[in-house]
């Protein structure tokens, strides 16, 4: 997308999500994600040469169609719909659609699929092909070292504060979700490209300014969940691993059961308030464990199966 093309949309963005903050009573990251889904749909419309005053609910649907045929899962296509209804109501009342024509828009049934996990030796192949050469590279590394080592959403990740990190104790205080506060531990490794990022590298990116947030881009700004997530696709491509950031924080709570650690610990550390969310990562192990039964002992398989068959990889989920 060229400057010109998002220059012509970027005010409206900013307008709805003033309108989401003020007018809707919706919280900061709902605006976000609504703000994030909406941009796709001009960044669409644009690419079709569309109008955004001539849409109909066709093109809703042929937009919802390409989002799936770039991989999106169906709760990201079920978020979609309703920044999309929200973003219907906002356009209605400044006269640019008739009627919401995302309201005829049906939301799929989000089945609960298990979420991707990587290997250890995977995340490791992943976060060594950052250059650590720059400060960039070293906050880069420091970020994805932690969201790993304390399996933070992404959210977390951006909104951390430089005032509850405690090295002595080894511990961050978190802000999840519904603002409840947790304290997690982090590993050496995590604690090592920390301390590099904001003992060496932070202070050449913001100087002598105060930013309370731990991780800034290269303006010394807060760095984005947006700008998180394209610096992971980078390090994505460049690995040849295939993840999201979100699969960090997946791997995180199923190595920690692998070795060992009880649920209810991990619950406290993911900041879930269900422990039945939590237990997906029991079945991932448990599906782990038949692959590998299936690839050591392919004749022991299901009665009825092929003997050289073998088990699903467990797909992306949004725990």
């Amino acid at each position: 997308m060229n400057k010109e093309e998002q220059s012509s949309w970027r005010p409206l963005i900013r307008d709805f999500y003033s309108d989401l903050l003020l007018v809707e009573r919706r919280s900061e990251l709902s605006a976000q994600t609504y703000c994030f889904s909406s941009e796709e749909f001009l960044h669409w419309l644009e690419k079709k040469d569309r109008a955004l005053e001539d849409v109909r609910q066709q093109d809703l649907l042929y937009f919802l169609a390409w989002r799936r045929e770039q991989g999106c899962v169906e709760l990201t296509i079920a978020k979609d719909i309703s920044a999309l209804r929200a973003f219907g109501v906002f356009l209605k009342r400044l006269g640019i659609w008739q009627e919401n024509y995302a309201l005829e828009l049906d939301r799929p049934h989000a089945s609960r699929r298990l979420p991707k996990v990587l290997t250890v030796e995977q995340v490791d192949t992943l976060l060594d092909v950052v250059d650590t050469s720059t400060p960039l590279g070293i906050r880069d590394r420091a970020l994805f070292e932690l969201i790993y080592s304390c399996g933070l959403r992404i959210s977390e990740a951006s909104s951390l504060l430089v005032s509850n990190v405690h090295f002595d104790e080894k511990l961050i205080l978190v802000r999840g979700k519904g603002d409840k506060e947790r304290l997690v531990p982090f590993g050496a490794v995590a604690e090592e490209w920390l301390k590099k990022w904001l003992n060496e590298a932070r202070p050449q990116i913001v100087g002598s300014r105060q930013i309370p947030q731990v991780f800034v881009n290269f303006r010394g700004q807060p760095l984005s969940r947006k700008g998180i997530w394209k610096n992971f696709q980078n390090l994505e491509k460049k690995s040849g691993v295939e993840a999201k950031v979100h699969t960090l924080r997946h791997s995180f709570a199923t190595h920690l059961l692998s070795g060992g650690a009880d649920l209810r610990s991990v619950q406290e550390l993911l900041g879930h308030s269900d422990l039945s969310t939590t237990q997906i990562y029991t079945h991932i192990d448990d599906e782990q464990l038949s692959e590998y039964h299936a690839g050591y002992f392919p004749g022991h398989g299901n009665a009825g199966s092929d003997e050289n068959s073998r088990s699903t990889s467990p797909s992306q989920g949004d725990d």
